[in-house]
């Protein structure tokens, strides 16, 4: 059961971009705090809406 519970955990942080977020941390140094999460999601917003989708 712990096993299973680790494993929706770990597929809840991929799905909420928390495993990014720390990835992001620990590839630039960095603590987490509020103004570092808002850089961080106003990052990955602006690359997921300036891509252009056709059609």
């Amino acid at each position: 059961m712990a096993k299973l519970w680790q494993i929706l955990v770990g597929l809840f942080k991929q799905l909420s971009d928390e495993s990014a977020y720390e990835r992001h941390l620990a590839s630039h140094g960095l603590q987490h705090s509020p103004q570092e999460w808002r850089r961080f999601w106003d990052c990955r917003l602006r690359a997921k809406y300036a891509r252009v989708k056709c059609c």
